[in-house]
This record gives C-alpha cells, structure tokens and sequence, in this order.
C-alpha cells in the first residue's frame, strides 16, 4: 500500500478530488489517499493563520510522518496538481539513505500574488516541501508540538534535519511547476503552482488541458446516470 497524504484547502475542494482520482486512475498499486484537512485535525494542529501562508495546509504538511505513526515512508503533495504517471514509479525512488526525497527546484518567483491574491512569498528551497517523501521513521522531530511551534522557514527549509545532506532528489517531472518550469507535455505529477485552471484567471495556463481531462473523467458515472435518467 502507498500512503499518500494530500494538503486539502476549502477553497480548492475540487483539486483534491481531481487530484486523487488522477492518482488512483494511473496507479498499477494499491494506494491509500488521506487529506490533511485543518477540521480533522483538532487540538494536533492549533497554529494560527499565517498572513503570508497561502493554503490551509502551509504548515501542517509536516504533521506526515507522525499521521503515519513515524513507521515506513508516506508522500506528501499539494492539492493543485494532478497526476498523469503511475505513482508507483515515484514510490520506487525512496532510498533509505536520506530522511526526506523531494524536487529541488531553483524556484525565484517575480511576481507578488498568486491564486486568490495570496501573498507570493520567497525564500530559499521554495517548493521543494510541496512534493516530499518522508522517510517517517527519521522525522521523529516533526511532532505536533515542534509543527506547531517552529517557524515557517524553519520548516519549508528543512532546518529540522541535521544537515542537507538528508535531503534525497526526485527527478523534475515529478514536481513540475507551471508557468516556471519550461513546459513539458511528459511531466509526470503537472503543479498548477500560481493557480489552477479551475480558477479563470488561469484557465488557459499549460497543462490546463491536462487537468479537464482528469476532471472529465471523474464525471463519467455521474454523466452516465444523467443520461440513462434523461432517456
């Protein structure tokens, strides 16, 4: 089974959905999805809102390894995406060597907003805590207490690990950030990080397509019902 721990955000509900059928349509193992949902969480995560946080899960991503009992490794992603390979092949990366695997990206964003005219925040390391694999057993020090106390550079940074060292890579495709990234029709997990086409704003963005088609495809049944009810 493949753990797989997605950020859930009110305002994005139908991300997390697209994004969880996508990886279940592609996945040739069985996989486990489970939101980290502020509500669900009650007194494990009690920071309050952040003005420069964008999301709901900003911070509590980090509370992974100790959903997972700090036992095995577990995955970790934004809501804004969607899978178009098998997360089966992103599983078979995991190397014991390290605590934590994810995309290092070189990520300087320009502008000053994103989606919903969240503040775009800047700092080093950007992104790279928006795909992770955790190596649970080795984040021991991500309790509820340490994610509810520790500052946000401290966490997005990885400043929790003794040393980068720790740091494990995954292959680009697997964090592909549009409108940053030079496009890339094979990417395998596509990153609507400045917003997805579910807002208007950026509807037209690369890979837009990409993600009405996992849309769509989520609607078949309720499509079919319609339509057996309609003849």
């Amino acid at each position: 089974m493949i753990p797989v721990f997605i950020g859930f955000d009110t305002r994005e509900t139908v991300a997390f959905h697209v994004l969880s059928h996508s990886i279940h349509s592609h996945a040739t193992q069985p996989v486990s999805i489970a939101p980290i949902m502020l509500s669900q969480l009650g007194d494990l995560y009690t920071r309050d809102i952040n003005p420069l946080q964008s999301t709901q899960f900003s911070f509590s991503r980090f509370l992974t390894p100790y959903l997972s009992n700090y036992e095995g490794w577990s995955v970790f992603m934004d809501c804004d995406m969607v899978m178009t390979e098998d997360i089966a092949k992103l599983w078979a990366m995991r190397d014991d060597r390290y605590a934590v695997m994810c995309v290092k990206h070189d990520h300087n964003p320009i502008e000053e907003t994103k989606f919903l005219g969240a503040i775009q925040t800047k700092y080093q390391k950007k992104n790279w805590s928006s795909v992770m694999l955790f190596n649970n057993a080795r984040c021991k020090v991500l309790t509820p207490e340490f994610v509810n106390a520790a500052t946000g550079l401290d966490l997005h940074q990885f400043k929790w690990l003794s040393s980068d060292d720790e740091i494990g890579e995954i292959a680009i495709e697997w964090n592909h950030l549009v409108g940053y990234n030079p496009p890339n029709p094979e990417a395998a997990l596509v990153h609507y990080t400045l917003g997805g086409p579910y807002f208007n704003e950026y509807a037209d963005c690369e890979h837009a397509d990409t993600w009405q088609k996992a849309f769509d495809a989520m609607h078949v049944v309720e499509q079919r019902r319609q339509k057996a009810e309609a003849a």
